[in-house]
């Protein structure tokens, strides 16, 4: 069993939030918002002007009234409502209207092109979708037999077809929020799809006990933090952890408008005193790479998800930072599973390439892949969760895609299955392998690319790496290594070799990729996450020309 046993402190923690958020009369439009003291900043928005604080009470009023208007015009409990608007007051403002009216948030994030969008929407059935003056042009065309209710909104008044402004100034503040109930449906959310077509998952308002248990157990929040997670809220991470995590923690959050970059990150870090900060694995490397003085900045709390965090960035990030980055792991269709904390009672030492421990709430093991009966430590099989003491499990089946939901739930109602391959230690602590479609089996080995890559990204020279699969006749599958060098570092056979050779010695003999390759960056979903599949394409469709 790799749970530990919690403190009473913590288990009374996560029997209060079970009980608040699976409550018949729990209310997002208070849990968010209205539990808050309304002169505290709920927000503050940078963007290319001056700051702008956005505090609770100015939220619920705002919010109150765009809800007003959206209900005079029939807009209600259950109907899909999506955004496709950039970061900012507007946004905000739009989604607690959204949960006031007991309509369904669907995200959408401004960098789809219009084959996404129009897939979710037509998935989703959404009735209304608010956009910038700048999407419009993706959802020409739209209206019609696929989705013949669908409306759009825009807060700037050219050229839409209903103005959010007119509606907002239309409303009346004292709007009575909806009262969902635990089990009523807040969020229908779509699977990155890297790995397949995005599926529909529809998000409970119970969901939230455990997005906001990871803000104060994972991310260590407390109030007089100023929190920052720079993931776009067009995604999961971003929206279940950004926003959501960040109101019901009753925490003053930033919200940067602006697109990444080095010197705007560290900016942001230094000029708003950020004190507790989570990102994407990429941001930290790009942070690394770009060479940040140290001085300035103010982190307690430094956290990254997304991607499995490689030691390369701790062996960087105290000196520079003032704290260890801590490595977290979770899903849409779950949240936040296994975090290194940062809460005092549940804080341990970092363990390169660890992801850490279960949340409380959940209770994470490892199964076999096949009989799905569990496995002791040191043994990699499926990440799982047992459901039976798991009170903050809330998924239950995909919306869009129910011949997928065993990949998920075993028949016996014992495991929520992650379908990522991991182990534990005696300890507790999960380590990462990789997503079961990325394992590699090279003469009977199976290799995750994860622990490759965590070796090869300790290399000085290197910045980013993905380690992949080709077909061999001879071992079935060898490894490659595609990477990203650090300014100033050229390739060479020798630099190949010397990559080669720190896998042979650091990891073992068998393991080492026969062949390195060089590119000037590495495909991503708009999240993050390296897409390995399109490199395991590139190259087999590179070695069948050569062929």
């Amino acid at each position: 069993m790799p749970n530990r046993e919690l403190t009473p402190q913590i288990t009374a923690r996560v029997a209060d939030l079970t009980g608040t958020y699976t409550a018949p009369d729990a209310c997002a439009g208070f849990l968010l918002c209205d539990r808050h003291p309304a002169d505290r900043v709920a927000y503050r928005i940078i963007g290319e002007g001056a700051p702008v604080d956005l505090t609770f009470g100015a939220l619920k009023a705002r919010s109150e009234k765009l809800a007003s208007g959206l209900s005079q015009l029939g807009f209600g409990p259950g109907d899909r409502i999506a955004t496709l608007m950039s970061k900012g007051d507007d946004y905000l403002v739009t989604l607690l209207a959204v949960w006031r009216l007991g309509a369904v948030y669907v995200p959408l994030f401004t960098a789809f092109a219009r084959g996404a969008i129009e897939m979710r929407l037509e998935s989703s059935r959404a009735k209304l979708v608010v956009c910038d003056a700048s999407q419009r042009s993706k959802l020409e065309g739209l209206v019609g037999d696929a989705l013949p209710d669908l409306r759009v909104g825009q807060f700037e008044e050219v050229d839409c077809d209903l103005s959010m402004r007119a509606i907002e100034r239309s409303g009346k503040t004292g709007f009575p929020a909806y009262i969902a109930g635990g089990d009523g449906a807040v969020i229908e959310v779509y699977t990155s799809g890297t790995t397949g077509k995005p599926k529909g998952v529809v998000v409970p308002l119970r969901a939230w006990a455990g997005f906001q248990a990871y803000g104060e157990f994972g991310l260590g929040l407390t109030q007089g933090d100023v929190f920052w997670n720079a993931a776009d809220p067009g995604w999961a991470y971003g929206l279940y952890f950004g926003v959501i995590s960040s109101l019901t923690n009753g925490v003053t959050a930033i919200m940067h408008t602006e697109k990444f970059s080095a010197d705007g990150t560290l900016a942001v870090l230094r000029d708003q005193g950020v004190t507790n900060f989570t990102a994407a694995p990429t941001v930290y490397r790009s942070l690394k790479a770009h060479g940040v003085e140290p001085g300035g900045i103010r982190l307690k709390n430094a956290s990254s998800a997304g991607e499995p965090l490689t030691p390369d960035v701790n062996e960087w990030a105290p000196n520079t930072l003032g704290v260890e980055v801590h490595d977290h792991f979770g899903q849409t269709e779950a949240g936040m599973l296994v975090n290194n904390h940062h809460h005092p009672d549940l804080k341990r030492p970092i363990k390169p390439g660890s992801m850490g421990q279960s949340l409380p709430g959940w209770d994470m093991t490892v199964v076999d892949a096949e009989t799905h009966e569990e496995l002791g430590p040191d043994q990699p099989g499926l990440l799982a969760a047992r459901l039976s003491k798991s009170p903050f499990a809330w998924f239950s089946g995909y919306r869009s895609a129910p011949e997928k939901n065993a990949e998920r739930l075993t028949p016996c109602g014992r495991w929520y299955l992650t379908g990522d391959l991991a182990k534990y230690d005696a300890e507790g602590s999960f380590r990462f392998s990789s997503r079961d479609d990325d394992v590699i089996i090279m003469a009977g080995y199976r290799i995750g690319p994860f622990d490759i890559e965590s070796v090869i990204s300790t290399h000085p020279a290197v910045r980013e790496v993905a380690v992949v699969a080709v077909p061999d006749e001879i071992r079935g599958e060898v490894l490659e290594a595609v990477v990203v060098l650090n300014t100033g570092s050229e390739p060479s056979d020798v630099l190949s070799d010397e990559i080669k050779q720190k896998v042979r010695t650091d990891y073992a003999t068998y393991a080492y990729p026969r062949r390195v390759h060089y590119r000037e960056d590495l495909p991503k979903t708009p999240s993050g996450k390296i897409q390995r599949f399109l490199i395991r394409q590139d190259l087999r469709r590179a070695l069948e020309v050569s062929e």
